[in-house]
């Protein structure tokens, strides 16, 4: 896919603007009260991008940290101490508030005012965009929460300040339903109405839209593989006879920002609040895994730091100050050196990816619920991931060569779901922490995590949900108590 990233990242100007003017006092208001700043004449090409931005803004920012540190891609340094508690495994209710709000708050409301005014403008693409986007966003929530508000969320305007929190098994329902509803939506003739440069994710290009859309409920079935298989393979078998498409080669949902202070990449945005702090270093886990397996993206997904090269172990952030590590590569937005600052800064957020779209094709021929041979999938999953950071295609052949990562044809069920899935972790590494964590969680592989050496919890106990943030508890009267953060969600029978 040719993208227009000139005139994207124009847009984002304002976009940025708009989410930050939006959101700057809903720290002080429940979830679903209407925000008195955010003003009621704003249009939906106006509101299009604000939500985009706010779903990248989690994406990028709070859940990539989190996703990161847990699927073992960095680690806290030895020189500062900000994410200790994640790698404690002791986070607080509060290191949530934030993602919660800026979800609900900001990328819910405007999805469902666009929803609104879009029906009133005769707009149905956007209504389409806008039903995909709330079924990524809930995805996104009950994933990493479980049990979380849908039924009832962001209804202030009808009078509901308490929205019960659904079974992840209903809030399921409602994202396959708004997923299907938005393809549904989707409008393709000459003289619909479709979005332009406000559409910071794909440009208004509604058949990668679709793509899109599809990607999303094949990720959503294989999430209930092993918790409701039956349905799982239903709702596959279903995709393939209505001959759905999914994201492919060149394909990324992604934001791309700018340079200037305030409208750069969200993580680095961070590390610039932080007074540039390099927090983030390499995890031993991912580094030694990629050095092993002599795979190339090594040298992209981390960079030499002032004290050496390597992957601290996970949570050994009580070293000396001094003993060798590496950054993160600028290309995950992650690093706030001055050497490499400047890249970081424009790096791209991903919200899925055509290697994501392969693999998950990949998986879903292993269970044979779509036609296709997996290790094709398999082999054009990785060769994505490879171009997708300009890695020479001899280089590709090369890897794939290797007996250690070559498809295991010959191999048991588990062999090659387990194949499929360590090189997804890989793929993902700095653009979808998040995601890679909740494969984890949902397969058990990759199979080497090692625990933190700082975990309050000893023994083989890892992190298996978010907590609840502490604003529900204060201000929702249908909280149903926090949860333990080693607690597993629904789908997670592992």
């Amino acid at each position: 896919m040719k993208r227009k990233n000139i005139a994207i990242q124009l847009f984002l100007t304002g976009a940025l603007a708009l989410t930050t003017i939006s959101g700057c006092k809903k720290d002080f208001y429940d979830i679903n009260e209407p925000n008195p700043n955010f003003p009621t004449s704003v249009t939906i090409k106006e509101l299009l991008p604000s939500a985009e931005a706010a779903i990248a803004l989690v994406m990028g920012n709070n859940l990539q940290i989190n996703g990161g540190l847990w699927a073992q891609f960095w680690t806290q340094t030895t020189a500062a101490s900000q994410y200790k508690t994640m790698e404690q495994y002791n986070p607080g209710p509060q290191d949530y508030d934030r993602p919660w709000k800026s979800l609900y708050a900001d990328a819910l409301q405007d999805l469902k005012v666009i929803i609104q005014k879009a029906g009133e403008d005769n707009a149905p693409n956007y209504i389409a965009i806008a039903k995909i986007l709330q079924a990524y966003t809930y995805q996104v929530l009950t994933d990493n929460w479980g049990d979380v508000p849908y039924s009832q969320a962001v209804q202030a305007d009808e009078g509901i300040l308490s929205p019960v929190y659904d079974p992840q098994s209903v809030v399921y329902d409602g994202i396959i339903s708004l997923a299907k509803e938005g393809i549904a939506t989707i409008d393709e003739s000459e003289t619909a109405v479709v979005p332009g440069v406000d559409d910071m994710l794909l440009h208004g290009d509604m058949a990668v839209w679709r793509k899109f859309a599809n990607t999303l409920l094949l990720r959503a079935y294989l999430r209930l593989a092993y918790v409701d298989p039956t349905r799982a393979q239903a709702g596959i078998t279903e995709l393939n006879t209505s001959g759905a498409q999914y994201l492919g080669a060149g394909e990324e949902v992604r934001i791309d920002y700018l340079s200037e202070g305030g409208r750069t990449h969200p993580l680095y945005s961070s590390i610039v609040a932080l007074g540039f702090t390099q927090n983030l270093v390499a995890s031993k886990t991912s580094y030694d895994y990629l050095a092993a397996n002599n795979d190339p993206r090594l040298d992209v997904l981390y960079v030499p730091s002032d004290f050496g090269t390597g992957g601290l172990l996970q949570g050994a952030y009580d070293l000396p100050v001094g003993t060798p590590y590496s950054y993160p590569g600028p290309i995950t937005g992650a690093n706030g050196t001055e050497e490499y600052g400047a890249e970081s800064a424009v790096a791209p957020v991903k919200l899925m990816t055509g290697y994501e779209s392969l693999f998950l094709q990949a998986e879903a021929r292993l269970r044979t619920w779509m036609p296709g041979n997996p290790a094709e999938a398999y082999d054009a999953a990785i060769t994505e991931s490879f171009a997708s950071y300009a890695i020479e295609a001899d280089t590709v052949a090369f890897y794939l060569a290797q007996p250690q990562i070559a498809y295991p044809t010959g191999g048991s069920f588990d062999d090659q779901l387990k194949a499929i899935i360590t090189e997804k972790w890989v793929a993902l590494n700095g653009n979808g922490g998040d995601e890679a964590w909740t494969e984890w969680r949902r397969t058990g592989y990759p199979d080497f995590f090692t625990v933190s050496v700082n975990s309050l919890y000893g023994g083989s106990i890892f992190p298996q949900r978010f907590l609840y943030p502490t604003d529900e508890e204060a201000s929702n009267g249908s909280f149903p108590g926090q949860r333990q953060i080693y607690d597993k969600v629904w789908w997670d029978v592992n």
